[in-house]
């Protein structure tokens, strides 16, 4: 039996998914979650979604760090962002953070089914008037090629506070698990920030996780720990 998480704040849009679910998968079971946190609890206390339906506006959560939490969390469960922001570069943005779709909120119910037919069935699905750059792909991986290089100059104990807050950590959980100060923590991300050449924590989270971080922690990074 497909089981689905519907992930959304507001309780008619939530019902809405769901609808749009039993369409498609007559017998699924479908879960609920009205938060990130939620959403992260039930995955824990039951693993083995099929597939995870996302609102990318979702309460204590800015931008995309719910979605990358998520994806941090629990890299197998695909993803699909349901928002009704549709601002091709926030798609873009969305499709960065390896999610398998994403769903304006704006389509009809018939379409919505359809295009959750067409990610079950291991299709992308994005916007009809979604269409990346033509230049896009080669200045990618160039792009791509430079933050390799920049990640390449981070220490040992740098990657491992990265892959942390790929995680979704706080400073104050990262603090405990590697049994230093918070201070310490803080310390670690700004240099990474700095090293890396972004703005902010998620936009680093961001970049590395189109990457094959795990190969980069075993080898682990330039310089003193």
């Amino acid at each position: 039996m497909d089981r689905f998480l519907v992930v959304d704040d507001h309780p008619l849009f939530r019902e809405a998914l769901q609808s749009a679910v039993r369409t498609a998968y007559p017998q699924a079971e479908v879960v609920e979650a009205s938060s990130i946190e939620e959403a992260v609890a039930q995955v824990e206390r039951r693993p083995g979604f099929d597939l995870a339906l996302i609102d990318l506006s979702m309460p204590s959560v800015k931008g995309f760090e719910g979605v990358l939490s998520i994806r941090a969390r629990f890299p197998g469960l695909p993803l699909v962002v349901v928002s009704g922001l549709e601002d091709p570069r926030i798609v873009a943005e969305a499709m960065n953070c390896g999610v398998s779709g994403f769903i304006p909120k704006s389509i009809k119910k018939a379409e919505l089914t359809d295009a959750i037919r067409k990610v079950m069935n291991g299709e992308v699905f994005v916007p009809a008037s979604y269409a990346p750059a033509p230049a896009a792909d080669k200045s990618k991986k160039a792009s791509k090629q430079e933050f390799s290089e920049r990640l390449a100059t981070l220490t040992p104990q740098q990657l491992r506070v990265l892959g942390m807050l790929r995680q979704g950590l706080l400073n104050k959980q990262i603090a405990y698990e590697l049994d230093v100060g918070e201070t310490t923590v803080k310390a670690h991300v700004s240099e990474i920030l700095r090293k890396l050449n972004v703005a902010s924590r998620t936009q680093a989270v961001i970049e590395a996780s189109g990457l094959d971080f795990d190969a980069i922690l075993k080898t682990g990074g330039k310089g003193a720990a």
